[in-house]
């Protein structure tokens, strides 16, 4: 049905809004079919776009880690040459010592600073393990990045290809859905979207369909049913809450029901047979 788009939407029929409607679930319809056709791809695009951005954090977190390693090596390295220097000079000392008790007390800083070198070598190689276990996951890491980044290039390749088969007729469907959006009253179209977002299968408006629901196929009573056909107002199902149309309207031709079978009318001769 050709409408006037400069007319004000809320003074379309109820029948008008319900067509209107319906063209654009057709519409959307055949978006979302686009967007299956992609299937997982744009997520599984994202999923790896995200674990390249972990690996890369990683991968600089790792190599901080070492820079500080290396600098705790050094640290510890300098220390050891500091308390040895340390150590030969209090030997030294001892030897000019004038009583026991100057030499016990150089002995102690003596034997206070090979502790301290101990932990320091220690530490060193508490370090030099750290630092190699940095160095081989890093390594690892580097290797998974490319493979990932091998994979990302694949997908997004693939992901590239199905959009731009696609791509024109999108833009058509999501041109005339926008211009279709403005001769549907704001009111009415927000609640068709809240509708269809709430729904599996994205359907906010359906038709009769052998006297029940489109959408979720419940029966739906004589009475309601006339109400739908009479389109003077808009009906929704009392059961998943989407927009009712009768098939007509929607374009659809309904299957006509198979009649039934009369009932074999009985002679009097199997009715005697019957009653022997």
């Amino acid at each position: 049905m050709a409408k006037d788009i400069k007319k004000d939407p809320a003074d379309y029929s109820v029948e008008e809004k319900l067509q209107a409607l319906y063209q654009l679930q057709t519409m959307l319809s055949e978006i979302d079919k686009i967007k299956t056709l992609r299937g997982e791809l744009p997520l599984e695009v994202q999923d790896l776009e995200d674990e390249l951005a972990g690996l890369e954090t990683r991968i600089e977190k790792n190599r901080n880690d070492i820079i500080e390693l290396g600098k705790g090596i050094a640290e510890n390295n300098s220390k050891i040459s500091e308390c040895r220097a340390m150590v030969e000079k209090y030997t030294e000392q001892q030897d000019n010592v004038r009583n026991n008790r100057e030499f016990d007390a150089l002995n102690k800083e003596i034997e206070f600073k090979n502790l301290e070198i101990e932990l320091a070598e220690k530490r060193i190689r508490e370090y030099t393990a750290k630092t190699n276990e940095k160095r081989e996951e890093q390594q690892n890491n580097e290797a998974l990045i490319e493979e990932k980044k091998q994979e990302l290039e694949i997908k997004k390749s693939e992901l590239h290809e199905i959009v731009e088969e696609t791509r024109q007729e999108e833009e058509k469907l999501r041109e005339k859905s926008k211009a279709l959006e403005l001769t549907i009253e704001p009111r009415l179209l927000q609640s068709f979207k809240r509708i269809r977002s709430n729904t599996r299968n994205g359907l906010g408006i359906v038709y009769v369909k052998r006297e029940s629901c489109g959408g979720c196929f419940n029966k739906i009573p004589p009475q309601r049913q006339l109400d739908i056909r009479m389109r003077k107002k808009i009906i929704v199902c009392e059961y998943c809450g989407r927009i009712m149309i009768d098939p007509e309207l929607a374009g659809v031709q309904e299957e006509a029901k198979a009649p039934e079978a009369a009932p074999k009318k009985r002679t009097r001769k199997s009715a005697a047979a019957t009653e022997e």
